[in-house]
């Protein structure tokens, strides 16, 4: 659309001299004014009469129309209720984090090694609820492509075996009318204590096992990819700062400083 400056800021419409209500034609002057010329147009309509003509113009009490460009709608505002809700999440969970540290002091492994046994249940990431692992909701990074539903993310530690599994429950989507398929994919790793309060994890294998329906199936092994093909920031190995640990709830620091709070189950 052409700019404002650029069109005429008036329209007036008035009968030609020669227009008679029984005349086979009907003609009008349009006259534009502008900042800096005035121009005539005279149009031609055939078998048009006056009243036609002027049910067709709204005609002012000096026969003068304005015409101005409307105002640009207001753009379409984004919901926020999401982040502002994710944003909250997080600011509650660092503060109440926080707390625990700073009351509990500093961890010491070589004491408290036995409060790592058991199965515990992730309850908040700060990776997840800033939407770069997948939500709000506890777990695992996923393809935009897949139709995976995540559900419950849990750690199994033996301290004994030195065992440390990462413990995903999904939901994969099928094809109508079939119904999804339930699956436990188990992250199989070995741990180490270094210093005082940190972990060391080391991948070793992966297994996909059906629940619900086709709880039936045996377990499925997945093959490792060689490190070779993978990507420097996943060689399968990581490590992690244990912040705040007794018999109930465990909070972690990851080497980005990545906030994961643990309960018991």
């Amino acid at each position: 659309m052409a700019s404002l400056s650029l069109l005429p800021t008036f329209v007036s419409l008035s009968p030609s001299p020669s227009l008679s209500p029984s005349s086979s034609s009907s003609s009008s002057s349009v006259t534009c004014l502008s900042p800096s010329r005035i121009h005539t147009v005279t149009v031609h309509s055939p078998r048009w009469s006056r009243s036609a003509k002027r049910s067709l113009v709204p005609r002012s009490t000096l026969d003068e129309v304005s015409v101005i460009d409307p105002p640009p709608p207001p753009p379409p505002s984004e919901p926020k209720s999401d982040l502002i809700e994710s944003l909250k999440l997080k600011l509650l969970a660092d503060a109440a984090a926080k707390e625990l540290e700073d009351a509990g002091g500093l961890v010491d492994l070589s004491s408290d090694l036995d409060k790592l046994q058991g199965r515990w249940k992730l309850i908040y990431s700060s990776a997840f609820s800033s939407r770069t692992l997948g939500g709000s909701r506890p777990g695992p990074p996923t393809g935009r492509l897949l139709p995976i539903t995540l559900g419950q993310v849990f750690q199994r530690i033996d301290i004994l075996s030195k065992d440390f599994d990462n413990i995903v429950e999904l939901e994969l989507g099928t094809p109508w009318p079939l119904p999804p398929v339930e699956v436990t994919a188990t992250l199989a790793h070995k741990f180490e204590v270094i210093g005082s309060a940190k972990i060391k994890i080391t991948f070793e294998k992966t297994t996909v096992k059906t629940t619900g329906n086709l709880s039936q199936l045996p377990p499925l092994e997945l093959p490792r990819i060689p490190d070779a093909f993978r990507p420097q920031s996943n060689r399968g190995s990581g490590e992690f700062q244990v912040t705040y640990l007794d018999t109930e709830i465990r909070v972690t620091r990851g080497d980005r400083d990545e906030l994961r709070v643990f309960v018991i189950s």
